[in-house]
C-alpha cells in the first residue's frame, strides 16, 4: 500500500489531493445492449419479478440473504414496499430488455460520498437472469455509474459460505480483502462476511475488461462467449480468495 511520512517520521497514507464528495447515485435507468438497470418500483416490477423467482423452485437464491423467498405475491409486495421506500439501499430492478420484463433485483447500499465509498448488494438475480450476458452488463452498468460519480471505492460483500457470490466478485475484478468473522447473524444463522471491492485507479482496466468482454464479436451465433471474463479481469485483481 502506498503511504509517505510525517514530520515525526510515522508513516501515513498519501494525501488525497482535491477531493470532492461525489453526488448521490441517481435513479435515472441505465441502458445497456441487453439490459436496462431502472429504479425499482414495486406496482411496474413486482409481477414479474415474483413469476421469475418462483422459477426458483427450491429456493436456492434466498439462502444467503437476510429475507426470503416469499409464499405469497402478496408478502414479497409488503417487503418491496419496504425496501424501495429509502435512498440507502437503492433498489433497481434489472429488465431484460428482450423480454421487457424485470428478472432481477440489485441495490447501492451503504453509500458515503464523504468518503467516496459505495457498495452493491442485494442481489437476487432469478433463473431468467442467473449466467446470462444480462446479469454480467447488469454489474457493468452499476460499477460505470458509481466510477464515473467520482466514488473512489466499490465494494462487494457476501456470506463467507456463499461460493457463487465469492466467485462472481472476483469473475468482475473485485479483489479479495478478508473475511469479518461473526459479523452477522442472518436468519438466526451466523454470518462470517467476505469483503471484495474494487478502487477507482483499477476502473479504466476493468472497463476495457468489461467492454470487450461484452462486445457483439465475443459471442458466437449460439450466444456463446468465446472470451472468459475472468481471463480478461484475472490481471487486474490484487488477491483472490
Amino acid at each position: 500500500m502506498e503511504q509517505s511520512t510525517n514530520q515525526l517520521g510515522q508513516p501515513i497514507g498519501l494525501p488525497v489531493r482535491a477531493w470532492k464528495p461525489p453526488p448521490y447515485p441517481s435513479r435515472d435507468p441505465m441502458e445497456g445492449r441487453f439490459c436496462r438497470v431502472e429504479s425499482l418500483v414495486p406496482e411496474a416490477h413486482a409481477a414479474a419479478l415474483y413469476a421469475a423467482n418462483r422459477l426458483d423452485a427450491q429456493g436456492r437464491m434466498w439462502t444467503y440473504l437476510p429475507y426470503g423467498p416469499f409464499d405469497t405475491f402478496q408478502n414479497y409486495c409488503a417487503w418491496l414496499e419496504e425496501a424501495c421506500s429509502g435512498n440507502d439501499p437503492l433498489f433497481h430492478a434489472i429488465v431484460d430488455k428482450a423480454t421487457d420484463k424485470a428478472v432481477g433485483v440489485a441495490a447501492y447500499l451503504r453509500i458515503d460520498p464523504r468518503n467516496g465509498s459505495i457498495e452493491v448488494g442485494h442481489l437476487a438475480f432469478s433463473p431468467l437472469l442467473q449466467r446470462t450476458p444480462a446479469a454480467t452488463e447488469a454489474m457493468y452498468l452499476m460499477m460505470q455509474r458509481a466510477f464515473r460519480l467520482g466514488y473512489r471505492r466499490y465494494e462487494w460483500k457476501c456470506d463467507s459460505l456463499n461460493a457463487p457470490s465469492r466467485a462472481a466478485a472476483q469473475r468482475l475484478g473485485l479483489s479479495f480483502e478478508g473475511v469479518f468473522r461473526q459479523a452477522a447473524i442472518v436468519k438466526n444463522r451466523n454470518r462470517d462476511t467476505a469483503w471484495y471491492a474494487a478502487i477507482d485507479s483499477e476502473w479504466p482496466d476493468l472497463q476495457d475488461a468489461f467492454l470487450r468482454w461484452l462486445d457483439p464479436s465475443n459471442f458466437g451465433e449460439d450466444g456463446r462467449q468465446r472470451l472468459r471474463l475472468s481471463n480478461l479481469t484475472s490481471r487486474i485483481l490484487k488477491r483472490r480468495g
